[in-house]
């Protein structure tokens, strides 16, 4: 049975092309990951100290998590490709597939050299517009910190509606921070998108 994920589409905007992972975006990945701020939004690490000294080169085991991605059938792994400079600068991922409740999970990551620039709002735009035209998704969602507010509007323009609030679900620098539920139904993405 083909799966709703099972295709890996690139898909094209004006400043960002999400694509299926080459040997020259894996590369680019690490210094991504190894960003402070992805680091500490991602939830990654627990302390500012942790966020900063990571190696930009990824290990083996890393390597072989993206050169697998286009094998997955039950989820969606792109890289977002700065359309200006034909360089990976971050990812989005369909994940968590559910068919009976026909929904899944999604996440996001920019690093510094994709930020301020729009490419995630476009990048999230081109993946839901995927997602609702070309395939049976009828909801995604996401978990996202309360001391991200950047990512809450960005998901918020999209259509993303708040649904709920953990409160004090996760410890930073001995801190506790809320973790947001937020989801965008095929409806919702209707209404914002204009269907189109």
């Amino acid at each position: 049975m083909t799966t709703p994920l099972a295709t890996k589409p690139t898909l094209v905007g004006e400043r960002a092309v999400l694509r299926p992972f080459t040997p020259a975006d894996i590369d680019a990945m690490g210094p991504v990951l190894a960003d402070p701020d992805v680091r500490r939004l991602t939830g990654s690490v627990r302390t500012s100290a942790e966020a900063h000294g990571a190696s930009p080169e990824l290990d083996e085991r890393t390597r072989d998590w993206y050169r697998t991605r286009a094998d997955q059938t039950d989820r969606l792994d792109l890289a977002l490709v700065d359309r200006a400079t034909d360089r990976c600068v971050g990812e989005v991922v369909l994940n968590d597939w559910q068919p009976e409740d026909q929904k899944c999970g999604f996440r996001m990551l920019v690093g510094p050299d994709g930020r301020d620039r729009g490419l995630g709002s476009e990048a999230l735009r081109l993946l839901l517009r995927h997602a609702f035209t070309a395939t049976d998704l009828h909801r995604i969602e996401l978990s996202v910190f309360a001391f991200n507010p950047r990512a809450q509007h960005v998901y918020e323009k999209a259509g993303f509606v708040l649904e709920g609030r953990r409160r004090e679900a996760f410890v930073f620098d001995g801190e506790r921070v809320d973790d947001l539920d937020m989801a965008i139904l095929r409806s919702d993405w209707e209404r914002v998108a204009g269907g189109a």
